[in-house]
């Protein structure tokens, strides 16, 4: 029995041998051929074929823009223009009074005249004061109380001389009211000097038509050193 088993065994293993080397045969031709690819080729196929490269998503196509919906306008039709209506004209008849029917007057219309204004106030200027008097002759004249001017010592030693006219106004009562130089002596000490002595003089009141009033005159003053 054992002996027929191992030649059983023997006998497979010689057929499977076989088998592969008529497959080995035949591989071989058919890769001669080139009927089969080459190992590499083989793996390459084998690769892609077990990790295909992945494919991009397309994305789904957008939906076109909802078409706005066109809105129909209804034109109306014009109507027709209606020509305006005439207006009643409105005649006014005068009544006609007879003869015989008395017609009453017209109402008395009564104006009355509004107050005269008062008249304004005329306010009258002040009378102006009448103008002095002015004296023929000098102030001396006039003046019962007077005395002569002094002679300034500045002068006398500076040698100074000459005339001065002296214009002079007396105030209702006599007094002297304003001296002022009409003609300068061409020294200013000695026209200081006869003002002086004219405001101490007293005169006698002028007088217009019997009345008391201010009065103008002239008054001249010689300087003039002894000896000279």
């Amino acid at each position: 029995m054992n002996k027929r088993s191992s030649q059983s065994n023997a006998e497979l293993i010689a057929g499977l041998l076989f088998v592969l080397a008529l497959h080995g045969i035949v591989l071989y031709g058919l890769w001669s051929y080139k009927l089969i690819p080459a190992p590499d080729e083989a793996v390459t196929l084998l690769v892609n074929l077990i990790n295909p490269p992945p494919q991009k998503k397309e994305e789904p196509p957008k939906p076109p823009p909802p078409k706005k919906k066109l809105e129909k306008v209804k034109l109306e039709k014009p109507r027709p223009i209606e020509p305006p209506k005439p207006q009643p004209v409105l005649v006014a008849k005068a009544a006609v009074v007879s003869a015989a029917e008395p017609v009453a007057p017209p109402p008395r219309v009564r104006v009355i005249e509004a107050p005269p204004a008062p008249p304004e106030p005329v306010v009258e200027a002040p009378p102006k004061p009448p103008a002095p008097v002015m004296l023929s002759s000098e102030l001396s004249v006039s003046c019962p109380q007077r005395s002569a001017p002094d002679y300034p010592s500045m002068s006398r030693r500076l040698n100074e001389q000459g005339r001065v006219e002296l214009r002079v106004e007396l105030d209702e009562e006599g007094r002297v009211a304003s001296v002022r130089v009409h003609k300068s002596s061409g020294f200013k000490r000695l026209d200081e000097a006869g003002v002086q002595a004219i405001k101490r003089w007293q005169c006698n009141a002028a007088k217009r038509n019997g009345i008391a009033a201010r009065a103008v005159a002239m008054q001249p003053f010689d300087f003039i050193l002894e000896g000279e």
